[in-house]
Parts: C-alpha cells; structure tokens; sequence
C-alpha cells in the first residue's frame, strides 16, 4: 500500500497517545483494537541527568513535544483516511508511573518534572521507611519505600531547596498537567495515583494517614476522576488545533506497565507479562476489588476494576547494553549463535546486575553490580551469558512472589525489543523460570492498551476480551536446563543475601 492511498478502518477511532521516558508516540485504532499503519507521531527526548543523581525534564517542553507529536498523527490522518470528522471519538492515554512535578497557585510549573529514576530522594526513602515502618507503608499505599515515588521526591526538595518546595501548590503528574491546559482543570485517574506512593489501591482513594506523615493534604494533590469519566471541552486554542478531537471523550492517563499488559492481552490472572526494554517489569492484571499486597513487590491499578501486582526491575536491555559496549563483545560476530552453544551455568560465575540500583524484590537503593568468579580464562562471552542469566534469575524471584496468589498454571507473555529481539534470552528466560514464555506479536503493547482503556470505559467495547490479540510463537522450558539453573539461582541468592540484604537492611523491615 502507498504511503498515499487511503485506510479503511472500523470505525469509530481511538487515537492512543503514549507518553514514556525517551519517546512520545501518537497513533489510532479502529473499533477492533487494530493500529491504522502508517498513521502515527513520534518524537524522541532526553531526559537531563546531573551528576548528583538527577533525571528531569522542564514540564512545558515536555507538553509542546506532547502536544507536537498528536499535531504529526493528525496531519497523517487528514493525508490517508477518506472521513476524519466526527471518526475519533476517544483518546486513551499511556503515561510513565511515578515522575512528579510541582505548580504554583496559577496552575503552571514551578520545578521541573522529576522521573522515576531520579535517585536524590534515596536517603529520604530510606528514612522516611525506616521511620514509618516499610510493611506500613506498602499495606496502606502498595508500595515499598523507594526513590522512584512521590514520598521520597517530596521530602527530598523540602530539604533540598525550601524556596521552591514553597511556590509548590499542587503534585502532578505530566499527564494531569497536560490535561490542566487541554481543558482547564486538574484531574487524576486511579492508574496514575496508584503510582505515587501516596494512593491506597485497595480504597481507592489518597491514604490520609501517609499524606499526614509526610506533610501534605489532599488540596495539594488533583481530584480523582471517577470510574469511566472522560473529559470532553477542549479549550479554544486546542479545537483550533485539532478540529478532529473536538467532540472525543478522553481519559485520564494510565501507567504505561498497566497499558502494556492490558494492549499485550494480559488481563487476567493466568497471563503474566515481561516486558524488558532499559528496565525490566513482571506484572499481572485482573479484575478484583481488592488485593493482598506480596512484600517485594507493588500494587497498582489499570482502572477502578483492574489491580496490577507485579515487580519492577531498574536493570533490563540496559544490561545487555553495558555488556557489549564495556567488553567491546560487538566485534566478536554473532552473539546469539555464541551464547546458544554454551552450557548453562558453565562458567562458574555469580553475577548481580544491579548497575541502577535495585528496585523489586529488595528495593535498595544503593545496590551495585557485582561479578563474582572471574579467573584467567574467564571470556566477555562469559561475563555476557552470566550477566543474562542474572537478570533471568531476578525476573524468577519476582515470579516466586506471584505463586502463592496465582498458582503454578499462569503463562508468561514476553515483549519488549531487548528479550524478543533475542532468542538466547527468550529461551533463557524459560529455563529460569520453567514456565512456557510466548513471544508478544504487539508492536505497540502501551499504545494499544491505552487504546483498549478507553474503548472500555466509554462503551466502544463491552470488555477486553471482545478484542482479539494475537500471540507470537511459544517457547517451552527444556527440563535439564531448569534444574541447572535451580543451582544457579541458589548461588545467586546466596551472593544476594550476603552483599546486598545484608549491608542495605534497614533499621526497620
């Protein structure tokens, strides 16, 4: 087909805008949750990091690329699609969890937006864990006591620079601040306040006694929106802009994990998802009111009817990534035929690949990489297959944490380009965990889901699963493997207790 002729589609259409840390996506889907190809807006960013651990971006920059990448997917649509008016008749919205940015009284950015893997706040997390109990704070909130939420960011510029910690009014995401334009109002869906640390995922609502302790009230946080609200109205300047979303209902934003798994079909409790990019998650999503929340990992929330308990891993592809860059193993040919000739575990290494920290299941901060059993005739490819294996080895641990809730039967559905993009990793990832792992056939998990949510909640469909998602090929766990890497993991875990649990163990567990 011509990047000319034009698209038929079901519709009504839903245009998905995907907000995550490096790139902001725009593109729409038909009425059968299908993506119209060669209609989208893409705009990369970077992030600024300080040498003190900072990651921020100035909020408004962030919003003109926001709004520049919808400006590219409609100047496409008008191009390819015989009727565009009155045809999108919502937008669904996948943002990343967890990054804050204060405004002032006049409803305008007066810091910058903080992300989730800014590590400044991390004395802050600790004491403040430390002070109130981690077992308390996850029972009320879902979560562990971590640099990535607000509690931590919020208590750190208080210490950090009082003058601005006082011109802040309000906390937002960057998804309630680009509402806040579009249509003149604060507002906070349940997904993005699930997670803030600040949210209890089982009520539903801001938890009054964590607010008390780090000394803020609900006037400073956005109002939550109700189940299934959209916001219809757009200011003049943005109909102006685009006539074609005048009349479409959108929803508040939803965290980018709770997206993936909802767009990669993985809205019940027998599906788990993996997603490795940079980072890693292990997440799964199903309908329930309320939750037990397993200690090492979180609770967040999809919608007002699914909770998402997973764990999150700050070392994913980034790992791979320091591998073939720092052991220069790009010059050594074909790494996958490499890595598949070899023996698992045969290099007699322990690897913890906490290069950024350590987030689920210990949440230390302050974790580092380890090698351990490096000899004379240890090879980079060695140091590579053992770094793999180690990240496989967390994955299992935060799957470990699932079994006592959901049982042995669920299977693993694996996106993301660092793992599908190798097979190695993939069959690795299998052996580890011995559970069958099926390859994602989504391009865009995040993009759809947000997609799905809001199809869902303004009655486009009945429910997601009247959307059909198609499934890549399985990848069966070989036994013998399994139990190698069973010994692997012990040493592993052994190394784990002993230079990691150990000289971060808080004061309070």
């Amino acid at each position: 087909m011509s990047s000319t002729d034009p698209i038929k589609a079901e519709l009504p259409l839903t245009l998905a805008l995907d907000v995550g840390t490096s790139s902001v996506r725009a593109e729409l889907y038909d009425v059968r949750g299908r993506v119209l190809e060669g209609i989208e807006g893409r705009t990369k960013y970077q992030m600024t990091a300080t040498a003190d651990g900072g990651v921020e971006i100035d909020a408004d920059e962030l919003l003109g690329l926001i709004a520049g990448t919808i400006d590219q997917c409609l100047v496409q649509a008008r191009a390819r699609l015989a009727r565009l008016d009155g045809a999108i008749a919502a937008v669904g919205y996948s943002n990343f969890w967890h990054a804050v940015l204060g405004v002032g009284e006049s409803g305008r950015a007066v810091t910058p937006l903080y992300n989730w893997s800014d590590t400044r706040s991390a004395a802050n997390a600790r004491d403040y864990g430390e002070r109130q109990g981690r077992d308390w704070i996850r029972e009320r909130t879902g979560v562990t006591p971590h640099a990535s939420y607000y509690p931590a960011k919020i208590l750190w510029l208080r210490g950090a620079d009082p003058g601005l910690y006082g011109r802040v009014a309000r906390w937002v995401s960057i998804g309630e601040y680009l509402y806040a334009r579009i249509f003149g109002r604060f507002v906070c869906g349940v997904s993005m306040a699930s997670g803030t640390g600040l949210f209890n995922p089982n009520r539903l609502d801001w938890e009054d006694e964590v607010l008390e302790a780090i000394g803020i009230g609900r006037e400073q946080l956005s109002p939550l929106a109700a189940d299934g609200e959209g916001l219809t109205g757009i200011r003049d300047e943005y109909a102006a802009r685009w006539p074609e979303l005048r009349m479409a209902r959108w929803l508040p934003a939803a965290g980018d994990g709770a997206c993936s798994n909802i767009g990669s079909g993985c809205h019940s409790d027998r599906l788990i998802a993996i997603n490795i990019g940079t980072s890693g998650a292990m997440r799964v999503c199903w309908p329930t009111a309320t939750t037990p929340i397993p200690r090492g990992l979180w609770c967040y929330r999809a919608n007002h009817r699914y909770a998402l308990i997973g764990g999150a891993l700050s070392n994913g592809g980034d790992v791979f990534a320091w591998c073939l860059n720092a052991l220069r193993l790009q010059e050594e040919g074909d790494l996958e035929s490499r890595l598949s000739a070899l023996e698992p575990c045969g290099h007699g290494l322990t690897v913890l690949p906490f290069f950024s920290g350590e987030r689920s299941t210990g949440w230390h901060d302050e974790a580092r990489a380890s090698f351990l059993g490096i000899g004379l005739g240890t090879r980079p490819i060695d140091l590579l297959q053992a770094s793999l294996e180690a990240v496989c080895y967390r994955f299992a641990a935060i799957h470990d944490r699932f079994l006592a809730q959901l049982g042995d039967q669920a299977e693993i559905v694996a996106s993301g380009g660092a793992i599908i993009g190798s097979p190695y990793w993939t069959q690795t990832m299998a052996d580890v965990i011995g559970v069958p792992v099926i390859a994602s056939r989504i391009r865009e998990a995040s993009s759809r889901g947000a997609a799905m949510l809001a199809m869902e909640a303004f009655g486009l469909c009945t429910g997601f699963g009247e959307i059909e998602t198609p499934r890549g090929a399985v990848v069966n766990p070989d036994p013998a493997r399994h139990q190698i890497y069973r010994r692997g993991r012990e040493h592993h875990e052994h190394y784990y207790r002993l230079l990691v649990e150990e000289p971060h163990r808080p004061a309070t567990a």
